[in-house]
């Protein structure tokens, strides 16, 4: 069977469409040890292809006012701020801060907030604001509605809350993160001197001006090499203690909190010599939900992949993608071994899907109803090698799926291995029919040809009828 923690090995091989870790990939090597669960993503940020699919990782990650609450038990300075449910909530954050400006910033899981639009045609998920009224004002054309940026594809993600801090005026904007780096074996602080602005441009353009300190995990890093770092970073006078003692504290949350990566853009210098970090994402390793469950509580289904979510509560081993061909497959290198056959034929996968070697009936009912409901596929490949896994499990679970959730997508299917012959008995006695394969090319091909035929007619605007049996 494929154990979640051999799946987090697995997706660590793709690369995180994080900015710090897109940095990371591009100027020290790729990133080690993100672990989690994957998500689809189809945007130029993606520097990781899957079969033809960019699927970047997609770990524990918490809302920025989340972050904020961590960083105060770790002594991390932040701006006042306060989140909002609703635009009475909002207006009555900002009574509650000094002023007399304000920022109103979209709580969504995605980086580009400032320069992304909602639903609604209201443009920008961060805002200033001179008011209480103007911040309710603000809310009410955030809450409610989904934001699309570069990260969050044309679906974008739903608006449940904002948070209503205090406006800084900045006399410096510095870049900071702290991620595992497989070169170094380790973590890696990383910093720069052009914070606040997209870092992955810095990136491409001025590689130089980003700057990075392997650190040795059993000791920590040492206080000479942060300095140096923080002058690279531009800090001069007073603020370069300010800066020291800010990471010194963020790494001890990287380490204690079981950190995957901690990301601060700006981490900025106010005009009074303030150090204060204005923005934060944090993602978290999975595997270490069990002594993390506090972190773990804070987690917002509302902002994954519905699919995923769902395989989730039926412990599948799910990775939504892009494509149109269904895959439900039992081990990873098969899964993986199948989305390329796929891919060799023309086609594109729209999963990863790995029920396991110890899956049951019901398991494969509920996996087949992901599949079916999922508009996105236009073909379902079933492709199992019978070892722990019968193939008769399958058989009773795809003809169970057929009766009770009546499939209507075309099911190619290929068997082998224990209980193969038990498994296409089971389905010439099923009356349904299927188009069938012997070997994993053939398989594919037809996967293939039947959604071409599917896509043909639809348009030409004509309906195809794949309802079971054929």
């Amino acid at each position: 069977m494929f154990s979640k923690r051999s799946m987090s090995v697995c997706k660590t091989l793709l690369s995180s469409s994080s900015s710090a870790a897109k940095i990371q990939n591009r100027n020290f090597g790729t990133c080690f040890g993100r672990l989690g669960s994957l998500k689809r993503h189809s945007t130029p940020l993606n520097n990781g292809v899957l079969m033809g699919s960019s699927v970047p990782i997609r770990r524990l990650n918490i809302h920025e006012y989340q972050s904020v609450e961590l960083f105060k038990e770790y002594k991390i300075p932040v701006p006042l701020c306060f989140d909002a449910s609703t635009p009475a909530e909002a207006e009555q954050a900002a009574e509650k801060l000094a002023g007399p400006d304000y920022v109103v910033k979209a709580q969504v899981l995605a980086g580009g907030r400032g320069k992304g639009h909602f639903d609604t045609g209201f443009q920008g998920g961060v805002h200033s604001c001179t008011s209480a009224l103007e911040a309710r004002s603000l809310a009410a054309k955030m809450l409610g509605h989904t934001l699309i940026t570069k990260q969050t594809g044309e679906k974008g993600k739903p608006c449940n809350k904002v948070m209503v801090a205090e406006r800084l005026y900045l006399r410096r904007e510095a870049y900071f993160a702290i991620l595992m780096d497989r070169v170094h074996g380790g973590p890696v602080l990383v910093g720069s001197s052009e914070g606040g602005m997209d870092i992955e441009a810095v990136a491409a353009a001025t590689p130089e001006k980003i700057h990075s300190v392997p650190v040795d995990i059993m000791t920590g890093p040492s206080k000479d090499a942060v300095q140096v770092l923080v002058k690279k970073m531009g800090f001069d006078g007073p603020g370069i203690t300010q800066a020291i003692s800010t990471i010194e504290n963020l790494y001890k949350l990287f380490i204690s909190c079981d950190c995957t990566q901690v990301e601060i853009n700006p981490m900025a210098e106010t005009h009074d010599g303030r150090v204060l970090c204005l923005d934060a994402k944090l993602n978290f390793d999975s595997n270490a939900e069990y002594r993390q469950k506090d972190i773990f509580a804070l987690r917002d289904p509302s902002q994954e992949d519905a699919r995923e979510v769902e395989a989730e509560t039926h412990d599948l081993n799910y990775v939504g993608l892009d494509g149109s061909i269904g895959c439900l497959v039992n081990g990873a290198g098969l899964a993986m071994a199948t989305m390329d056959a796929i891919k060799l034929n023309g086609g594109n996968p729209a999963n990863f899907l790995d029920i396991g070697g110890g899956a049951n009936v019901a398991q494969v009912t509920a996996a087949f109803k992901l599949l079916n409901t999922d508009p996105q596929v236009k073909a379902i490949l079933v492709n199992i090698f019978g070892g722990i896994m019968r193939c008769d499990v399958i058989a009773l679970g795809l003809i169970s799926a057929c009766n009770t959730l009546g499939i209507k997508k075309p099911i190619v299917v290929r068997l082998a291995g224990t209980n193969v012959e038990a498994a296409k008995k089971l389905i010439d006695d099923s009356g349904l029919r299927m188009l069938t394969a012997d070997d994993l090319g053939e398989a594919s091909e037809k996967a293939v040809r039947v959604v071409d035929i599917v896509e043909l007619a639809q348009q030409a605007q004509l309906d195809v009828n794949f309802e079971m049996p054929l």
